[in-house]
C-alpha cells in the first residue's frame, strides 16, 4: 500500500500569491522561511569563478566537510571528524538520509507538535510511524524530558528542533542534557534538526552533540547562510553509521551540485555579512512584537530564534487555511496557515516569517493593523 501523505498547504498559498503578482499585484512574502536576500557576496564570486574554469561533476569536497567539522568545535567545543560529515542536497534529503539509516519500516519516532509539516509527513512517506507530542504554552510549544519519559511505550527514535519551526522556540541547554538522558536511558534514537542555528535573539542554541554523542545532526546552507535555492546541507552521523549513511547517499542522492559546495566554503568567511542579515531579522522581530498588539494578537509562541512568530488568531477564526487565503487576497499579505504544523490546534494558528527586508516588514504591518480590526469587529 502506498503511503498516504498531507499537502504542504504553504506551497499553494505561495502559488496562489505568485500568480497574483503575475497580475500585478503588490505581494509580501512572509508565507515561506527563506531570506529574502541572496547568498554571500564571496560565495556568489567563487560560483562565478567555478562556472567558468570547472566542467564539474559528482563531487565531494573534503574541504567543506573538514569546515564543517570545526564549526561544532568553534560554536558547541565538540570534536567532529570530517568523516562523520555527509554532505546533502538541503536539509530535507539530510532528513531522509538520517531517518532511513537509523530505522526499519514500522519504527516510531516521536516528533513535537506544533512542528514542521515534512518531519510528518517524510516519516509517513518513509513508513515511520509518527507519534505527534502536543506542545502547549506552558511547554513553550516544545518537547519536554517529562512527556517522552511519559510515553508508553517508548519509541524508537526522536526529531528534535531547537530553534523550532514555525514557533521559533529553543530548548534550553539543561533541558537538553535531561531530554539526551532519558533518550539515554530508554533507547530511542536522536535526529536533531538543527538548521536555524545561528538565528538567535538571545541565548544561543545548543547542539545535541553536547549532550548526545550518538545523536544525528540536521543542517543546512539554507537559512544562516542565506542559500536556499543551492540546495546544500549535511548531517553529522556517529562513527558506526558513516558506512550506511555513505551508502544510502550514494545511491539515493550521489553528491550535492559541486557549484553549491564551493560557494558553501566561501560563504564560511562571510561572517559580517551574514551577521547583518540577523540583525535585521532581530529588527524585523521586535517589529512585529511590537505590532501584535495593534493586530489584536496577544497569544504567540516565544520567537527566541529562526524567523517567525506563531500566533493564536483563534478568537477571529477556526480555518486559518480559509483565514490566510482571505488575508493574502484582501491585503497582499502571505503568510503559513497553522494547519501545515498542527493537524489537531492549527486551525486557530497562523504562522508569520519576518526573514524578508525591514521595508516589507513595515508595509506588512501597515496592510494587516486596519484588515485585522476589521475582523475583530465581524
Amino acid at each position: 500500500m502506498i503511503a498516504s501523505i498531507d499537502p504542504f498547504h504553504a506551497i499553494a498559498i505561495s502559488r496562489e500569491a505568485h500568480a497574483l503578482e503575475a497580475q500585478g499585484r503588490s505581494i509580501l512574502h512572509m508565507e515561506f522561511g527563506q531570506p529574502s536576500t541572496g547568498a554571500p557576496a564571496a560565495a556568489i564570486a567563487k560560483a562565478h569563478h567555478v562556472l567558468d574554469t570547472d566542467p564539474m561533476g559528482y563531487w565531494e569536497s573534503q574541504a567543506l566537510k573538514e569546515r564543517i567539522a570545526r564549526l561544532y568545535a568553534e560554536r558547541h567545543s565538540v570534536s567532529v571528524d570530517a568523516e562523520q560529515v555527509l554532505l546533502t542536497c538541503g536539509a530535507s534529503p539530510g532528513l531522509v538520509l538520517a531517518l532511513t539509516s537509523l530505522f526499519a519500516p514500522s519504527a516510531r519516532v516521536a516528533t513535537a507538535r506544533p512542528g514542521y509539516v515534512a518531519y510528518r509527513n517524510t516519516l509517513k512517506a518513509l513508513y515511520l510511524e509518527p507519534v505527534e507530542v502536543g506542545c502547549g504554552p506552558a511547554e513553550r510549544y516544545q518537547i519536554s524530558a517529562a512527556a517522552l519519559a511519559a510515553l508508553d511505550p517508548a519509541p524508537d527514535g526522536l526529531i528534535l528542533a531547537s530553534p523550532a519551526n514555525p514557533t521559533g522556540t529553543i530548548i534550553p541547554a539543561d533541558e537538553l542534557e535531561r531530554i539526551a538522558q532519558v533518550c539515554a536511558d530508554r533507547g530511542i534514537r536522536i535526529v536533531s534538526d538543527e538548521i536555524y542555528h545561528g538565528l538567535s535573539y538571545g541565548e544561543p542554541a545548543h547542539s545535541m552533540l553536547e549532550y548526545a554523542p550518538d545523536a544525528v545532526i540536521v543542517n543546512s546552507f539554507s537559512k544562516y547562510f542565506s542559500m536556499a535555492g543551492w540546495r546544500l546541507g549535511w548531517i553529522v552521523v556517529p562513527p558506526a553509521m558513516i558506512d550506511a549513511a555513505r551508502a544510502r547517499m550514494g545511491n539515493l542522492f550521489l553528491t550535492p551540485p559541486v557549484l553549491a559546495q564551493q560557494a558553501g566554503q566561501a560563504a564560511f568567511d562571510c561572517v559580517d555579512e551574514l551577521e547583518a542579515h540577523v540583525e535585521t531579522y532581530r529588527c524585523n522581530r521586535q517589529l512585529l512584537l511590537d505590532a501584535l498588539p495593534a493586530l489584536g494578537l496577544a497569544r504567540i509562541a516565544p520567537p527566541d530564534g529562526a524567523f517567525y512568530i506563531y500566533a493564536d488568531v483563534g478568537h477571529l477564526t477556526q480555518d486559518s487555511l480559509g483565514f490566510c487565503q482571505r488575508l493574502l487576497r484582501e491585503t497582499g499579505v502571505a503568510t503559513a496557515p497553522g494547519i501545515d504544523f498542527d493537524p489537531v490546534d492549527g486551525h486557530r494558528f497562523i504562522r508569520f516569517s519576518f526573514a524578508v527586508s525591514t521595508d516589507r516588514v513595515e508595509d506588512a504591518i501597515a496592510r494587516m493593523i486596519p484588515w485585522f480590526a476589521a475582523q475583530r469587529r465581524v
